[in-house]
C-alpha cells in the first residue's frame, strides 16, 4: 500500500506546481504598467475622422486648455464593449472623451456605436496604429488622461470598470 502512495507523490507535486502557476498568471501583482510618457506631451499627430459624424483628432486639439480622456479602442474589441457604459458615464459628467479608432472601418464603427453608444466628441482613425504605438499603447482598450496643455497624466491599460472610475475622475479633475 505504501509503495502505491509513493507513486502518486510526483503527480501531486506536479498538480501543485500547475495550480501555483495558474494562480500566478491570473493574479498579476499590479494592473498598472508604468509608461515613460507620463508627464510628457502627447506625441505630434493628426488623424482623419474615423466617422463622418465626428471630427478627427490631433495632438494640437489636446492642447486647448481643457483636459481630455483619450480612449484607444476598436469596434472589433470585446473589452471595448465592456467599458462602453463607463465611457458614456464619463461623458455625461461633462468630461471631454475623445477616441482613437484602431484599424477600423466606418461601417463597423457605426454598428459598434449603434449597439454601445458614442461618448466621443472627436474620433481619429489610426489605420496603421502609428499614433497608438507613439503614445506607448500596445493594445485596446487603453485610456489616457491628458491635461489642457497636452501632457499625459494617466495611462489606464485594459477595459475601464466601475472600480476604475474614481481613479479616472480624480486624474481628470487634477488635470484641470
Amino acid at each position: 500500500m505504501r509503495k502505491h502512495l509513493i507513486l502518486w507523490v510526483p503527480f501531486a507535486g506536479l498538480a501543485i506546481l500547475v495550480a501555483m502557476f495558474k494562480i500566478s498568471l491570473n493574479s498579476p501583482r499590479t494592473k498598472e504598467i508604468p509608461t515613460g510618457l507620463i508627464g510628457q506631451a502627447v506625441p505630434e499627430f493628426t488623424l482623419a475622422p474615423a466617422i463622418a459624424e465626428r471630427p478627427g483628432l490631433s495632438a494640437a486639439s489636446l492642447r486647448g486648455g481643457r483636459p481630455h480622456i483619450v480612449n484607444v479602442f476598436a469596434s472589433w474589441c470585446l473589452p471595448c464593449q465592456v467599458e462602453a457604459p463607463q465611457l458614456e458615464a464619463l461623458s455625461r459628467r461633462g468630461m471631454n472623451v475623445v477616441g482613437i479608432a484602431i484599424r477600423d472601418r466606418p461601417e463597423d464603427l457605426a454598428r459598434f456605436f449603434a449597439n454601445f453608444g458614442n461618448p466621443f466628441s472627436a474620433i481619429g482613425a489610426d489605420v496603421d496604429r502609428s499614433v497608438q504605438m507613439n503614445m506607448g499603447s500596445a493594445g485596446v482598450p487603453e485610456t489616457f488622461v491628458v491635461d489642457g496643455r497636452g501632457v499625459i497624466r494617466l495611462q489606464h491599460i485594459g477595459a475601464i470598470t466601475e472600480a476604475d472610475m474614481p481613479k479616472l475622475v480624480a486624474a481628470y479633475e487634477a488635470a484641470r
